[in-house]
């Protein structure tokens, strides 16, 4: 008589238990298009250029939940986070987009302006170290780490 209990209890789990495996890892979200994120990208940028940042931080969020290799989300989530004065969010997600791409100029600029907001200034010259290697005639981002360095870490908002 225990035989069938046990049986029907095996098959309940079998059948219940491996459904509901199954279910956990589907994803109800789907993958951006490339048009898609650069439209939110852009979204979030304009955002941000109203110093509307917690606003950004939920547009980023929703590109990176269905888009987790999008380098240019996390650098901005990085930024907005910063600007927001959550210092540690904002290193999470610089180093996030700096894992996807080690050579994003605009994410070693801002963490390294982070670092000088942070009174890290020896990691923000190895982070100018990177961008001179990377613009070795120039480019924005290393202008404007050097002015921030040059300035004592204070960013100017014409930078953005």
């Amino acid at each position: 008589m225990r035989a069938p209990i046990a049986t029907a209890i095996v098959a309940s789990f079998l059948v219940f238990g491996a459904g509901g495996a199954f279910a956990a890892g589907t994803s109800t979200t789907t993958e951006l298009t490339s048009q898609e994120v650069r439209t939110q990208l852009a979204s979030a940028e304009e955002l941000i250029r109203k110093e509307s940042y917690s606003d950004a931080i939920g547009v980023l969020n929703g590109i990176v939940e269905t888009n987790p290799r999008e380098a240019d989300a996390y650098n901005l989530l990085g930024y907005s986070y910063r600007k927001s004065k959550d210092y540690n969010r904002a290193e999470r997600n610089y180093k996030r987009a700096l894992r996807l791409n080690p050579d994003h100029k605009g994410a070693l600029e801002y963490v390294g302006e982070l670092y000088l907001e942070t009174d890290r200034r020896p990691k923000a010259e190895e982070t100018l170290a990177k961008l001179e290697k990377l613009c070795p005639s120039g480019c924005e981002e290393l202008e404007d780490l050097r002015e921030a360095m040059a300035s004592g870490g204070q960013t100017s908002k014409a930078n953005w």
